[in-house]
């Protein structure tokens, strides 16, 4: 079934779809030295997620996206729970983080703390969860086509 304005919608959401990628991503990296992190950025994701897939339907997007994000949530999990054991292993107590600054070749002197594996895992949780529960609902309403 083909709705009118279905082209409007779906102009419309390659651009939205786009920068709130863009923008989630900017969260994730600037979540250890401002607000934003793992949990923010995995929502904002998940919403261009859900756009996409109002926009161009399950099956569309199956094809171009295709994730089981029920195995997303235990990777997820797993990097975050790694991140915190990890810190045993230096005598530190759990989830201590640390940081330091590398020289990379674009971006220059750059900080990479340990804060950051851990808000990968809580970014990938929360969109395995988000995204596992919306199409979970969508299936059973019989709305995902």
């Amino acid at each position: 079934m083909t709705r009118i304005n279905d082209i409007i919608l779906r102009t419309t959401t390659t651009l939205i779809a786009f920068i709130l990628l863009g923008f989630s991503i900017y969260l994730f990296f600037a979540g250890h030295n401002a607000p934003g992190g793992g949990f923010i950025g995995g929502l904002m994701t998940s919403a261009a997620f859900v756009l996409m897939y109002m926009a161009y339907g399950f099956r569309a997007l199956q094809k171009i996206l295709p994730i089981n994000f029920r195995c997303v949530i235990p990777v997820g999990l797993i990097i975050a729970l790694a991140t915190g054991i990890g810190s045993f292993i230096f005598g530190e107590p759990f989830l201590s983080q640390t940081y330091a600054y590398f020289q990379h070749p674009v971006l220059g002197k750059t900080e990479l703390a340990t804060a950051l594996l851990f808000d990968l895992g809580v970014y990938l949780t929360v969109i395995g969860v988000t995204m596992t529960i919306i199409l979970t609902i969508a299936n059973d309403r019989g709305e995902a086509n």
